[in-house]
């Protein structure tokens, strides 16, 4: 039997998910998209809306957004 606080079942160095931390897990997810007062939650967001226009405008239209204005 291994001493107590050493090894063990419960260790966590098997590399296993246990079904507590999955449970944590998505509470935590759960509790960061509904929490509208915070600013992580919103600033993620916010890039990725950002990040999602920038791949649209370049993907998906004719517009070339790395490339030198025409000078008139």
């Amino acid at each position: 039997m291994a001493p107590s606080g050493q090894g063990g079942a419960s260790g966590g160095s098997s590399g296993a998910v246990t079904p507590e931390g999955v449970r944590g897990w998505v509470r935590g997810v759960y509790r960061f998209a509904t929490d509208r007062n915070d600013f992580r939650r919103n600033l993620i967001v916010n890039l990725g809306l950002f990040a999602v226009g920038v791949w649209v405008a370049k993907n998906l239209t004719d517009i070339d957004l790395m490339a030198p204005q025409p000078i008139a």
